[in-house]
């Protein structure tokens, strides 16, 4: 009888610490200073709910974003191609926003252990779609096991599918001034980390 009650009160401590271990990881950031995103960062994993999106990603060498007061500009690498896409950004308390023609990006900043990481949350939405995803960027092409392992969770607490995880070993593109061509630009001002299929 013991055994029985021992196990029960086990199995409340466990779904009762479960929850208050997600809030812990998924907590978004307090203030966000700007300036600490000055620079580049590459995309080391992300999780993205639509499933075209994330096959999108899939396809990517890298990506690497750089941060310049309220501009951001993102480099996606497919094969020896490099495409440079310019977007402009604000910043109120934690949240980034931002508009692309239809759609409207809505990034939230979490905590993270990782201390040259930035963990992302991604509202995106337009009258016909919406979607969340989560990314981890880093100062660094690669993060440590433990680091990957918390974000797999904040993942998993967010319910959200298994993440894409890049290649650290494929080839970034040279940091290169932003591309001004104008089909170029309009395609940029649809998308956003180039996850979306342009819809």
């Amino acid at each position: 009888m013991f055994a029985v009650f021992a196990t029960v009160l086990c199995l409340v401590s466990v779904s009762r610490s479960a929850p208050l271990a997600c809030e812990n990881l998924v907590r978004p950031l307090e203030r966000l200073d700007p300036l600490h995103l000055e620079g580049r960062w590459t995309l080391v994993a992300g999780s993205l709910n639509d499933s075209a999106d994330a096959a999108t990603l899939k396809g990517r060498d890298s990506v690497t974003i750089d941060f310049n007061n309220s501009t951001y500009t993102q480099v996606n690498r497919v094969g020896d191609k490099c495409d440079y896409d310019l977007l402009n950004i604000t910043f109120e308390g934690h949240i980034m926003s931002l508009q692309t023609r239809n759609y409207n990006f809505s990034g939230t900043f979490f905590q993270t252990s990782c201390p040259d990481c930035a963990v992302l949350s991604l509202d995106v939405k337009s009258q016909s779609f919406k979607s969340v995803d989560l990314y981890l960027f880093s100062r660094r092409r690669e993060v440590k096991p433990k680091e990957m392992e918390d974000f797999r969770a904040q993942v998993e607490c967010l319910n959200m599918p298994a993440p894409v995880v890049m290649d650290p070993t494929k080839e970034l593109c040279p940091e290169q001034v932003h591309n001004t061509d104008d089909a170029s630009q309009s395609a940029s001002r649809r998308c956003f980390l180039n996850n979306l299929q342009c819809k």
